[in-house]
């Protein structure tokens, strides 16, 4: 397995991935190739693909705003699952925000999604109950 930067070019085998991967939320703006590419453009040290004999097993989509680092997207091919594909790919993501000075991430999972949740939880993020998640769709979506 190899673990690299992810370049637009991955975009239709990662989409597709995201696509077929449960408790990934996906919309046509930001994830389309130009919200995707565009997230690149402003993140092109942090965001990762893992590969194996050529195909696509993971991503991860990470990024910061020069304070808080933030992880999207994080997904890995049913079959590599418990392989350890995950975890290099949360290492790669946490190694490529610290060098670029950020000292916390955060992330977001669905609720419902229990292997997402355990996953993050097993790699030290906390579950947060203090805080109410909240968003505001800036153009009809």
């Amino acid at each position: 397995m190899v673990i690299r930067t992810m370049e637009i070019g991955d975009y239709e085998r990662v989409y597709n991935l995201w696509a077929n991967t449960p408790g990934v939320g996906l919309n046509d703006i930001d994830d389309s190739k130009e919200g995707i590419e565009k997230y690149l453009k402003r993140n092109p040290n942090t965001c990762f693909v893992a590969e194996s004999n050529k195909k696509i097993i993971g991503s991860i989509l990470s990024g910061h705003d020069g304070r808080r680092g933030y992880i999207y997207h994080a997904a890995v091919l049913g079959a590599e699952r418990e392989l350890g594909v995950g975890t290099a790919l949360v290492e790669a993501a946490i190694s490529a925000l610290e060098r670029e000075g950020i000292n916390k991430a955060a992330l977001v999972v669905f609720f419902s999604n229990e292997n997402g949740n355990r996953f993050w939880e097993n790699r030290g993020f906390i579950k947060r109950d203090d805080l109410i998640y909240r968003n505001r769709d800036l153009r009809d979506i």
